[in-house]
């Protein structure tokens, strides 16, 4: 009897084990049916991807071949541009070398008629010694 039992006992075990199995089953089928359900969905939209990404890229092509080439045409005007600064850094040092020589030779000027002045002064001071000398005579 207890033989008949255990083997009831297993034969309702091995009949849940059966069942949950079963079940297992049937989940991971619907699982594995929704897995490529989404793996379908999802190449189709890698596809779909793929073309709009040539075309990006090739847009991306176009522009970039479009912008080398106003780039090329501008270069001059830019060259052109950093010469006329080089010009203007050129006007502006002799500027200022002919500001400095006009300051040296205001300097030189300055000094001749400080000079003019004294020796002007000088020759005043001795036409009135003269002057005066000559009166003192006419006087005597």
């Amino acid at each position: 009897m207890i033989a008949h039992i255990a083997g009831i006992i297993a034969a309702i075990a091995f009949l849940l084990l059966v069942c949950f199995i079963g079940i297992f089953l049937v989940r991971m089928t619907k699982t594995m049916g929704e897995v490529n359900r989404s793996l379908s969905s999802i190449t189709n939209d890698v596809d779909a991807l793929s073309h709009e990404t040539e075309k990006i890229m090739a847009n991306a092509n176009e522009l970039l071949k479009d912008v080398n080439g106003k780039v090329a045409s501008i270069d001059p005007a830019f060259q052109a541009m950093g010469d006329l600064g080089q010009s203007v850094s050129d006007l502006n040092a002799a500027t200022r070398e002919l500001t400095a020589k006009v300051g040296k030779n205001n300097e030189k000027k300055n000094r001749f008629a400080s000079a003019t002045k004294v020796g002007k002064a000088a020759f005043d001071v001795y036409r009135d010694r003269r002057n005066k000398k000559t009166n003192e005579d006419e006087e005597d």
